[in-house]
């Protein structure tokens, strides 16, 4: 018997013909990115980030979001989040964010067992804080019984699908710092923001008052990595440490940042980013017609937020795998991604509507 290993074959352990809405991290390496790591593989490179590569990044990224910033490069999204909110914070320090936020719900406690931070949360209509909201737990400075509220995080775009406009991650950046806190963005779908707002990067980052960010890149088609941007360094400390504390400091960076290089040198990031929106734009407008199914949310960026009638959903996954949201509620949430075609969204919106062909008003509830 030959194996792989004997005949130099690729090995692979799946159907590249399976399509699904689960997640924009199901997809695959966009095809440049792949193209930039074997470029980057060649040779020897200085480790732990000083090599050609991470150099170069921090040059684009200062095209991007302007002079004085730093970039820290990691491997995965809670950990940039871990790392940026410690760096804002002293041991009593406390984080307030709206109740759906993903440091809340999708990371396992990191933020409080790992970064020693207390989350105080603000539920919202739509996942957007604002500074009326803010202030429902942004209160007891002073107080030794209250861990003290000294950061804010807001994801753009937010956990459903909704996004921020420039002006009001200004009005919350203005409101912080006039209490003496300090302003986080988790932007694992930043692409995706801008790509909806037509406006550059900066604009509703480090223009709009943020002082640090969580710059996503997996979701927009690396295969992994995000960066940490300190966008008012001033108010970030410790970084560099913090990195190697929280084990996010990889010896092999240029892979990391060979991607990012990739990803905004040549506009790769908004054009994936401007796809995958528009691939949930397509399949939004054909879920407004269909009969028994109730769009919950704006869809403003690669994510669509609905209510299905009892039982539709689990039919559904026979076909296309995607999460519920709400499950007590019925609602589910599809997302696109940089490498969805418009045959995948038809194909989908075909399942839909033979699943609710015998669909009765009254019976979605």
């Amino acid at each position: 018997m030959t194996t792989t290993a004997e005949t130099g074959a690729a090995l692979r352990l799946h159907d590249p013909n399976v399509r699904g809405f689960a997640s924009d991290n199901y997809s695959g390496v966009h095809p440049e990115i792949l193209a930039a790591l074997a470029a980057a593989n060649e040779g020897h490179q200085v480790s732990y980030g000083e090599d050609d590569y991470t150099s170069r990044l921090h040059e684009i990224m200062e095209e991007h979001f302007g002079p004085g910033i730093e970039c820290f490069p990691v491997f995965n999204g809670t950990g940039a989040n871990v790392l940026s909110l410690q760096s804002l914070l002293p041991r009593w320090g406390a984080v307030v964010c709206a109740s759906t936020a993903h440091i809340n719900m999708d990371e396992n406690g990191a933020p409080e067992r790992i970064g020693g931070i207390k989350l105080l949360q603000v539920p919202t209509p739509d996942g957007k804080l604002t500074p009326e909201l803010i202030d429902k737990e942004a209160w007891g400075w002073g107080d030794e019984h209250r861990a003290q509220p000294l950061a804010v995080s807001i994801t753009q775009t937010t956990e459903l699908g909704t996004c921020y406009t420039p002006e009001e991650v200004r009005a919350i950046a203005d409101h912080v710092h006039a209490k003496g806190m300090k302003l986080h963005m988790d932007g694992a779908r930043l692409a995706n923001a801008a790509a909806h707002l037509q406006v550059p990067l900066r604009a509703f980052t480090r223009d709009a008052g943020v002082d640090i960010l969580s710059f996503g890149g997996t979701k927009n088609g690396l295969l992994f990595g995000e960066v940490v941007v300190a966008l008012n360094p001033e108010a970030a400390h410790g970084l560099v440490y913090l990195r190697k504390m929280n084990m996010q400091l990889a010896s092999k960076m240029r892979f990391m940042s060979a991607q990012f290089i990739a990803l905004l040198e040549g506009g790769l990031w908004l054009r994936s980013a401007s796809h995958a929106n528009a691939m949930a734009s397509r399949l939004r407008a054909a879920v407004d017609t269909i009969d028994g199914v109730r769009p919950t949310q704006k869809t403003e960026s690669n994510g669509v937020f609905a209510v299905l009638p009892e039982g539709v959903a689990d039919r559904l996954r026979a076909s296309f795998r995607f999460y519920d949201w709400d499950e007590a509620a019925r609602e589910v949430r599809w997302m696109c991604s940089f490498d969805t075609t418009e045959g995948d969204v038809d194909s989908f919106i075909a399942a839909i509507r033979h699943e609710l062909r015998d669909y009765d008003g009254g019976q979605a509830g």
